[in-house]
């Protein structure tokens, strides 16, 4: 029986590829190539006058990469406002894996101890592929993105991927491009190399807040 593998994941990211599960119950998973692809242009991010002052207050305490796989399993539960979830156990033991490889990070709020809200992606040169977010508090996953917005910016990142466009997204100035465009500008931010820990978080969000268009 094929499994697939990190490497083999990493590969179809490579590729513009990435994969979905029917359900959590699901034991299969879906290849996606969409003729119009959802991003997130890095220069014209916006952030709300409110949102900013919320960053601002420092209300959530900020860690990247300290409970990955925690913030997958809570993007996986259920709401009332998303019944149902496309991430089942391979994509959690995928993801996993590419994380201990260094090649997925997480953005995480925290609040006297616990993991309030965050997002999580795939990182691959230049490229950020964010694949889902979750809050159990008032704009955490707001803050988050913004946080993972700031350190992509200052890192040299050029592409975030947000495969879909939602009314969630498109608050911040998120845009479909035709296939083609999202290739082209891929396959430029694959030439590129950076480093997504080698950020200092607070200088990076406060020069995003300064210069984000309103």
């Amino acid at each position: 029986m094929f499994t697939l593998s990190a490497p083999l994941l990493l590969r179809a990211y490579a590729a513009g590829i990435f994969p979905m599960a029917e359900s959590a119950d699901s034991k299969e998973l879906h290849w996606f190539d969409p003729e119009r692809r959802g991003v997130l242009p890095l220069d014209r991010f916006h952030v709300a006058r409110s949102l900013r002052k919320t960053v601002r207050r420092g209300l959530f305490e900020m860690r990247f990469d300290s409970a990955f796989r925690t913030v997958m399993e809570l993007c996986a539960e259920t709401t009332d406002d998303r019944p149902k979830t496309w991430i089942n156990e391979d994509i959690v033991r995928l993801y996993t894996e590419l994380h201990q490889a260094g090649f997925a990070h997480s953005v995480e709020c925290w609040r006297d101890g616990r993991l309030v809200g965050g997002l999580y992606g795939v990182s691959i040169g230049a490229a950020y592929f964010g694949e889902s977010m979750f809050s159990r508090e008032t704009d955490a996953s707001k803050v988050a993105l913004v946080h993972l917005v700031a350190r992509l910016r200052a890192a040299g990142f050029t592409l975030l991927d947000t495969q879909f466009v939602t009314d969630h997204l498109s608050h911040f100035g998120a845009e479909e491009i035709p296939r083609a465009e999202y290739h082209r500008r891929l396959n430029d931010a694959l030439e590129r190399t950076t480093r997504f820990a080698a950020v200092d978080q607070a200088q990076a969000v406060a020069a995003l807040l300064d210069g984000a268009p309103l």
